[in-house]
């Protein structure tokens, strides 16, 4: 019969008891967090690992990062005034026309038989260009002063534009009431002065007409606004 040697067998089981405790000490791979859970549960991110700019503060626009979020559009305010051109009110006349002025128009003065003591003035535009007659013509009788009252229940709608070869018509009423010292006289001339678009002063070469023989007046006469037909222009 084989027998074992008693030093034999104490070295075998040492041998065995040694490699039961190394396993115990190395326990179960599942026990360590991969670097893929890490970075699931918010561990801060190890120096190799690249930030892909999709978290929550980073250049997705919620915070700003890259001008797309609700703080950037386009940068207009809806209630804001939008710019003017240069700032400056727009011209009283008929858009962006000239004045017509004695340069670029021709003028007739008749005598009407109704209504009475009226005068018909009449301007065409002989121009190559639309022109503006602007609010009423400034009328000088002889050497006068002053300018004729201007009518101005006469105002119409819109200021009068004409195209080339187009008129506009004024009507001079000669003498207003009987009473008092109206200095009343024959004049022979009229001149005829035009008005710029903003209402002040004369623009242009003024047109002097002669007057029908035995034109008489007195300083109560006045003029009308300019009118686009010659019967909206006597109605006054």
């Amino acid at each position: 019969m084989l027998r074992i040697r008693p030093r034999t067998a104490v070295a075998a089981t040492a041998a065995v008891i040694a490699a039961l405790s190394l396993t115990a000490c190395q326990g179960s791979p599942s026990d360590d967090p991969s670097p893929g859970k890490a970075a699931a549960d918010g561990a801060t991110a190890r120096p190799g690992d690249k930030a892909d700019g999709s978290g929550n503060s980073g250049g997705n626009g919620n915070s700003g990062g890259n001008g797309s979020g609700s703080a950037s559009g386009a940068g207009k305010n809806p209630s804001a005034p939008r710019p003017s051109d240069g700032g400056k009110a727009p011209d009283r006349g008929a858009g962006s026309s000239d004045a017509c002025t004695g340069g670029n128009m021709t003028a007739t003065v008749t005598k009407v038989p109704r209504p009475i003591n009226h005068l018909l003035l009449t301007v065409t535009n002989k121009g190559s260009r639309p022109c503006s007659a602007n609010f009423a013509p400034s009328l000088r009788f002889d050497d006068d002063q002053s300018a004729t009252r201007v009518n101005d229940d006469s105002k119409p709608q819109a200021v009068v534009t004409l195209a080339p070869g187009r008129s506009a018509y004024a009507s001079v009423l000669l003498s207003g009431e009987a009473g008092g010292d109206t200095h009343g006289r024959v004049a022979r001339k009229l001149t005829v002065y035009f008005t710029p678009r903003s209402g002040s002063g004369s623009v242009g070469a003024p047109l002097t007409l002669s007057l029908p023989a035995e034109t008489h007046k007195d300083d109560n006469a006045s003029v009308t606004y300019w009118q686009t037909s010659a019967p909206d222009a006597l109605q006054f």
